[in-house]
């Protein structure tokens, strides 16, 4: 829904143009008896007029319908006139936060002690031109026979980018002596990392609030606790009313992006609700990741034969990544995006993947649209072939 705030003072028969504020400048002079003989457009008195009087009126009359009026609501409201509304309903928007987990290091044989220095750089390989980078923020320590160790990392940014699926970190931009290989594993992030929430999510958490006013056990209420948490969108929780665990249960279920927390960040959520009362009589709600099921996809890709190799070698890795990215495994990418509840359209994915990559002639894959449940599909396997036309 879009609102025309210069039409609702043109609907109060306020003149919102240059030409209806000389028509209203006119017949007002007219009507305190003045006769003006000449009201061209070089007349001195209608070029003072026009300097002094309604180029100010115009930069009121734009203010008021382009900044003031659009900030009365939560709809329009922006920055920090948004902030000032959801204050109003004790709502506060959420900040920035870096990334931080563990990632898994391999080193080559298992005699001895190895060290692996704090500040140690471990980063992603270029997606879409950039490159994630995380630090050890303390030292590793492999003792004698042990071939694997999991060390505590942070994103050296704040912002939801560096949430980036299992496998994405991968690279030692510096090789530390000894270790063979590193990589974030399933469950690598203890905290995700956040951008400053956007106006749309504070806006649903403001909507959100007008249904919470009870502070009972009802989904609103439950909505607002949940969506408080860093990488947690108020529109990504989903709930499951069917007394999983007997009458008075529920499950949220809660989708977040590229990454999956570790089991830890979701018992902070369940520990907020359980141990500080934010539940009602009897009520028994669980707070738990998305159900994953996973999912294949063979895609064949259609280039001119005069494409080199390196150019291929590049929009190959280009394309996995945009398909990866609408399976949720980054953020660099825009496709459209998997949702529970809903159908998944690969007709739109390959129109999208044409849109974004112009050298591409053509594409196919076998794959059928995915019509998903209550849960949400996760790329097992993707391949992407290159072929002449």
């Amino acid at each position: 829904m879009t609102v025309d705030f210069k039409k609702a003072l043109r609907d109060a028969a306020i003149p919102t143009t240059e030409a209806e504020l000389r028509q209203a400048w006119e017949a007002e002079v007219a009507a305190q008896g003045a006769k003006v003989s000449n009201t061209s457009a070089y007349s001195p008195f209608w070029r003072v007029m026009t300097a002094l009087v309604t180029k100010p009126v115009m930069w009121i009359l734009d203010f008021i319908a382009g900044t003031v009026l659009p900030n009365f609501f939560v709809q329009t409201a922006t920055g920090s006139w948004l902030d000032m509304l959801a204050w109003g309903v004790n709502v506060t928007r959420k900040g920035a936060q870096r990334t931080s987990g563990v990632l898994l290091f391999t080193r080559l044989n298992a005699g001895g002690n190895l060290e692996v220095p704090a500040g140690t750089v471990v980063q992603s390989a270029p997606i879409n031109g950039h490159v994630y980078q995380l630090v050890t923020t303390a030292a590793g320590t492999f003792v004698d026979g042990k071939m694997q160790l999991e060390i505590p990392v942070q994103a050296v940014e704040e912002g939801s980018g560096y949430n980036l699926a299992p496998g994405y970190y991968a690279v030692l931009p510096q090789p530390v002596p000894g270790i063979a290989q590193v990589v974030n594993a399933d469950n690598w992030m203890t905290t995700p990392g956040a951008d400053p929430e956007p106006d749309d999510e504070l806006r649903l958490r403001v909507r959100n609030q007008f249904s919470a006013v009870n502070q009972w056990h009802t989904d609103a209420v439950y909505r607002a606790l949940i969506a408080a948490f860093p990488g947690v969108r108020p529109d990504g929780i989903y709930f499951d009313h069917s007394a999983p665990r007997g009458p008075g249960s529920a499950n949220a279920y809660v989708l977040f992006d590229a990454g999956v927390p570790a089991a830890s960040y979701l018992e902070q959520i369940n520990a907020h609700i359980r141990d500080q009362g934010n539940h009602g009589h009897g009520d028994d709600l669980q707070v738990m990741e998305m159900p994953v099921q996973n999912a294949m996809l063979n895609l064949t890709v259609f280039l001119p034969a005069e494409t080199s190799q390196a150019e291929r070698d590049a929009l190959q890795n280009n394309i996995k990544q945009f398909v990866r990215a609408a399976f949720r495994e980054n953020t660099d990418y825009h496709p459209t995006l998997t949702y529970p509840q809903s159908r998944f359209s690969f007709s739109r994915l390959l129109k999208e993947l044409h849109e974004e990559f112009p050298e591409i002639v053509s594409m196919r894959t076998p794959a059928l649209d995915l019509q998903v449940g209550l849960w949400i599909p996760r790329l097992q396997t993707l391949n992407v072939n290159i072929a002449n036309v």
